[in-house]
Order: C-alpha cells, then sequence, then structure tokens
C-alpha cells in the first residue's frame, strides 16, 4: 500500500488493501488460466496486478496486454443489470531488463488516450513500467519515497543493512520481512529454489551468449582467411597481367593488342 501511494502520488490515495486469489481459473476448460505475482483491490473495487520478471521474454507486451485484459474481462456481471460499470484495473511490471523497443528510462507510463489531442480517452486500463537497470542513484541521491523504495527493491540481495528506517515506519517493517534467518524451514525452502532457478537461468544465457559468440568469431575468421585468399589470388593475377603487358609493350607490341591480351584499359597500358 505504501508503495502504491508512492507509485501514484498526487494521483489517488489507496487506503485499504484487500489481497486477492493470484490463480485466476480460466472461465472454460480450454481456456489459458492466470497466476499474478500479486493480485489485490483496495477499499474502492480498483484492482492492482504486480508481476516481477527477472528475465526477459518473449512478447512481454503482449504479455502485459493479455493479464490486464484478462482482469477487465472477469468484472462483467451477467443479467440485464449490469451496464459496464467497470472498475480501474493497473498494472505494474517490475523489469532486470531493458523493454526492447522502448526508450531506456525507469518508468513507463502507458494509457489509453487520443492520438493526436492526448486527451485520456479512459482510466480503466493502466500500464506502469519499472525498468530497474535505468535506475542508477545511489541511497543519498534517492529525492522521494517512490525512488527509495525502488532503490531497495533493486539492491535488496546486496543490502547489508535497510536504509531509510529513519525516515518512514515501512521500511523497518520491511527489514523484519527479509530477513532471511527469520525465514521459516519451507519458506527457506521455496526462496533456495528460486534462487537456483534464477542463478540457473543466468548460467544458460551466459552460455548462450558465449557459444553464439565463438561461433561468430569462428565463422568470422573462417570467411576472413576465405576472403584474404581470394584477395591475395586476384592481386597475384593483376600482378603477372602488369608483367605480361609491360614484356608486350617492350617488344614493341601495339597497346590495342596487349589490351585484347590482358584485359587492361588502353590508359592503364600507356602509364607502364
Amino acid at each position: 500500500m505504501d508503495f502504491l501511494n508512492a507509485l501514484l502520488v498526487g494521483e489517488r490515495q489507496v487506503k485499504d488493501i484487500t489481497f486477492l486469489d493470484k490463480e485466476l481459473l480460466p472461465v472454460f476448460q480450454k481456456d489459458r488460466g492466470v497466476i499474478y505475482d500479486i493480485y489485490c483491490t483496495d477499499e474502492n473495487g480498483e484492482q492492482f496486478i504486480v508481476e516481477m520478471q527477472n528475465q526477459e521474454q518473449i512478447n512481454f507486451r503482449e504479455r502485459a496486454l493479455y493479464y490486464l485484459s484478462q482482469t477487465i474481462a472477469r468484472q462483467g456481471e451477467k443479467g440485464p443489470d449490469w451496464k459496464f460499470a467497470l472498475k480501474s484495473v493497473y498494472g505494474v511490471f517490475f523489469m532486470n531488463f531493458e523493454l526492447k523497443g522502448s526508450a531506456h528510462k525507469l518508468r513507463t507510463d502507458i494509457v489509453l488516450a487520443d492520438r493526436d489531442t492526448h486527451e485520456l480517452f479512459t482510466d480503466k486500463m493502466r500500464y506502469i513500467f519499472l525498468e530497474l537497470p535505468a535506475f542508477t542513484k545511489e541511497e543519498a541521491e534517492c529525492e522521494n519515497d517512490f525512488e527509495r523504495w525502488i532503490y531497495v527493491l533493486k539492491n535488496m540481495e546486496t543490502l547489508q543493512r535497510l536504509p531509510f528506517k529513519a525516515r518512514s515506519a515501512v521500511f523497518r517493517k520491511l527489514e523484519e520481512i527479509v530477513d532471511i534467518a527469520s525465514l521459516t524451514k519451507e519458506e527457506r525452502m521455496r526462496y533456495d529454489e528460486s534462487l537456483k532457478v534464477y542463478r540457473d537461468n543466468l548460467a544458460v544465457r551466459e552460455f548462450n551468449i558465449r557459444e553464439g559468440y565463438e561461433k561468430g568469431m569462428e565463422k568470422g575468421l573462417k570467411k576472413g582467411r576465405e576472403e584474404g585468399r581470394a584477395e591475395g589470388r586476384a592481386e597475384g593475377r593483376a600482378e603477372e597481367r602488369v608483367k605480361i603487358a609491360c614484356d608486350l609493350k617492350a617488344a614493341g607490341v601495339p597497346i590495342e593488342i596487349i589490351a585484347k591480351t590482358t584485359g587492361m584499359t588502353a590508359e592503364e597500358i600507356k602509364l607502364l
């Protein structure tokens, strides 16, 4: 709740949060189910989806669109009394990678607006993408609660101490929550397994990058050797033509005949 208020400061104030089932079962048997990282609603019925993604995924934008569209569609009610009174849905997407095809900045807000006038068409669907690699501020440089939250979430794994505790009680509470030593045995097993999966993914990605680089280098060297040999043969043939042309010219052979014999132009032969 504190984070959402920092995220939406000046726009709205969340006073209460109710966490909802993170797994939405499909409407029909063959539909795809949806599992969110965090799914909650505020006191006005507006819904918030928070997703945290360590590794880049294909069609990430479309994935975000699908998540929010599903949540919008599930608000529909049966019967003639429902008049499409939709509640707003906010999608907050943490990304530990750069979002391709967009300006690399910390925060990208997507709203439905008129293309020409930029006037807001509806506030019922809102996307907020948070690109963590774009945030480079140090602890002392954070200017507001939103930046403090981003700093903590980005650097939590390497922090020796949790900052900003003197400024806000929520960060003192956060320190208690994220203390690994305080985890139960089951929580620690889940934590260790998720960390293993993350590191395995990084290792596979690094292997693929190195393998691609080595294959590219091998291919480049092979191509370079082939081009070098072809260039050497071409230079050899050119030198041979010049030698023949010089010998024929010294023997008094007409330039036209030398040109036909060697493939050189009359101007080139005259310069010999």
